[in-house]
């Protein structure tokens, strides 16, 4: 009964205050993301698409467009595979370390995206405690394409488990249970029980991992060496046309991930509203 008045209370609140409230949310929005969006496509198409389709066909620019769908080609199917493996274990079941690997799966959040490059640096650097090793053996690790790698799947990993891990706990363990009494394995299960109930929260995963994996820039900064048509992503090969003064081009290129932003949004909207159906 209170619950119902308090939810009644909230509807009734005076004309005026709802309309403050939403042109203030309507007002941030545009202020932080419409208007930035508005202006990358403006000064991208500043000096016509001739220019701009110009600037994409550049041979850095497909370098590093080429560079960035590999990397997320790579970091996202893995991330997905830990992902659904990790929130499975913690989900539905118990054993020692568990509050342990929630905290190692949260850890990318909590630590800057240079550090993380850093740490790469000091794994597989020329002075580093593997480096020495690989050198002598001609295996290349940063400055190279595997570094990239391995830094974005640093980066993104926790974003399909942290997705799947409270969606798989409020399910609950009754209709595996049931599953395993009635004969069933542990992969039929997994996959005629359980997938069905998660395929949205990984989709959901998915798009967050990939957003992140095409758009990161700090750890990726660290470990490619800015080698151009070798080793800079997109975001990279941003930095480098704008500090050249090559405006045009590089707003050009940095549409492609605005693009990818608005994209993300709306697939994002379309699996939340899915597992709200769900």
């Amino acid at each position: 009964m209170a619950d119902h008045s308090l939810s009644r209370g909230a509807r009734t609140e005076p004309r005026w205050v709802r309309w403050i409230l939403t042109t203030v949310a309507l007002l941030f929005l545009a202020l932080f993301l419409v208007v930035p969006l508005a202006a990358v496509f403006s000064q991208a198409l500043d000096k016509g698409v001739a220019v701009y389709f110009a600037a994409l066909h550049e041979t850095d620019a497909l370098s590093s467009i080429r560079l960035t769908l590999l990397t997320a080609l790579v970091a996202v199917p893995l991330n997905l595979v830990f992902g659904v493996v990790a929130a499975w274990a913690i989900a539905k079941f118990s054993f020692p370390g568990k509050s342990f690997l929630i905290t190692l799966i949260d850890l990318p959040f909590s630590v800057s995206p240079v550090v993380s490059g850093l740490i790469y640096v000091l794994i597989f650097g020329l002075q580093g405690w593997l480096g020495p090793w690989l050198t002598e053996h001609g295996v290349k690790i940063l400055f190279a394409v595997p570094g990239i790698i391995l830094a974005t799947i640093f980066v993104t990993f926790p974003f399909v488990a942290r997705e799947l891990i409270p969606l798989m706990e409020a399910q609950g363990k009754d209709e595996e249970e049931a599953a395993l009494v009635l004969g069933a394995t542990g992969l039929q299960t997994f996959f005629r029980v359980t997938f069905p109930n998660i395929r949205w929260g990984i989709i959901y995963g998915v798009i967050l991992c990939n957003a992140r994996a095409m758009g990161e820039f700090g750890a990726v900064s660290v470990v490619s060496g800015h080698i151009r048509g070798s080793t800079n992503t997109i975001p990279l090969q941003v930095e480098i046309l704008y500090n050249e003064y090559n405006y045009a081009a590089a707003f050009a290129v940095a549409s492609l991930l605005a693009l990818l932003a608005v994209v993300t949004l709306i697939v994002k909207s379309v699996v939340e509203w899915k597992l709200k159906q769900a």
